[in-house]
């Protein structure tokens, strides 16, 4: 059974760090690719990361800020974000379709987690 669990969440000042954590079971995260998206409120689900074999791909809006990585004997995939910004305030979730590609529609991904929120304000 494929199960993604999100952490690491919470409330940060504008320029701090934080790292989300998607716990993945029922499935190799070595072997598929695995998508980080936002939600802001009153906003559509927007991609944010991609990480597949060694290659990460990233929104413009993050690129230089966010790393993503994987922890392939722990089965989880993080989301370093740093300098974080107003914008970033989102509920920030992992998904997956069981492809080997990555994409940034999250129509087409089929597994989600609960998504852990992200709060960057004074």
């Amino acid at each position: 059974q494929v199960q993604l669990v999100e952490s690491g969440g919470g409330l940060v000042q504008p320029g701090g760090s934080l790292r989300l954590s998607c716990a993945a079971s029922g499935f190799s995260v070595d072997y598929y690719a695995i998508n980080w998206f936002r939600q802001a409120p009153g906003k559509e689900r927007e991609w944010v990361s991609c990480a597949l074999d060694r290659r990460t791909y990233y929104a413009n809006s993050v690129k230089g800020r966010f790393t993503v990585s994987r922890d392939n004997g722990e089965k989880t995939v993080y989301l370093q974000m740093n300098s974080l910004k107003p914008e970033d305030t989102a509920v920030y979730y992992c998904g997956t379709s069981l492809f080997r590609t990555c994409t940034s529609d999250a129509s087409v991904t089929t597994y989600w987690g609960q998504g852990t929120q992200v709060t960057v304000s004074t």
